[in-house]
């Protein structure tokens, strides 16, 4: 073995540790940065988000069927419910699938998602919105959102978790529209009930992907302006490419 050779495992593992690093950056300075300027109370924005509600409330005030369809999703969509789902697959993907270092990984992320929701909200502690005549009500702190935080980590993950799962670029296609729909519907819902400010559910949804898309930079090879798919370490092993873990790397054309 030469030095060269001796060398590339931890320049690989270096890159990875830096992909992750440069999400961690950007969702820090999303996250705290917005978190800053509302605990500051600076007046575009904390009026952009008061005009908002004014504006969208109504809407739902007055439309009974669009009502009981955004209390509906509110109920299904449970951040906690979620993340069970996501724990079962995550079981499944290891017992019945044999990725096991895989199905940790979405496991430990998605925790590390609801901690940083729920720590957000006791760092900043936003009041949620005041509407004179509500339509829905929610318990707690209003940033971030925990809904639009949980549905963005969780189906971020489960897009990760079940690629090398799910064959065809038709099926991916529609596993990453259905998982994008979820998401957008999640956050609008929020602020279409009056229980959280636009940037309560923006910052919510740039974290949960960013954590999620910034673990998994750090958990495989992998670049989003790759076109290739993602590197698996459980699957179909190749033995000269080990991950920061020891596990070895699927092939682009094996993922």
């Amino acid at each position: 073995m030469t030095s060269t050779d001796a060398a590339a495992p931890h320049r690989t593992r270096a890159r990875r540790l830096g992909r992750s690093v440069a999400y961690a950056a950007v969702v820090a300075v999303v996250f705290f940065g917005t978190g800053f300027l509302l605990r500051s109370k600076w007046d575009p924005l904390i009026n952009a988000d008061d005009a908002a509600i004014r504006a969208l409330v109504p809407i739902t005030r007055d439309h009974p069927r669009l009502l009981d369809f955004w209390l509906f999703w509110q109920g299904a969509f449970l951040p906690r419910t979620l993340y069970l789902i996501g724990t079962a697959l995550a079981v499944w993907l290891w017992l019945g699938k044999g990725m096991r270092t895989r199905a940790w990984w979405a496991f430990g992320t998605m925790m590390f998602a609801w901690f940083v929701e729920f720590a957000g909200k006791y760092v900043f502690q936003r009041a949620r919105p005041v509407v004179e005549d509500p339509v829905s009500k929610a318990p707690g702190y209003s940033f971030p959102s925990g809904h639009a935080l949980g549905s963005a980590a969780f189906f971020t993950t489960l897009v990760i978790l079940l690629w090398p799962v799910v064959r065809g670029r038709g099926r991916r296609a529609v596993m990453v529209t259905v998982a994008a729909v979820c998401v957008i519907v999640t956050a609008l819902d929020r602020v279409f009930l009056g229980v959280h400010y636009p940037s309560d559910v923006t910052v919510g949804v740039i974290t949960g992907v960013g954590l999620v898309l910034g673990s998994y930079a750090g958990y495989a090879r992998w670049n989003p302006r790759d076109p290739d798919p993602a590197h698996d370490p459980d699957v179909d092993p190749r033995p000269d490419d080990t991950d920061v873990a020891g596990d070895r790397s699927l092939s682009p054309q094996e993922s």
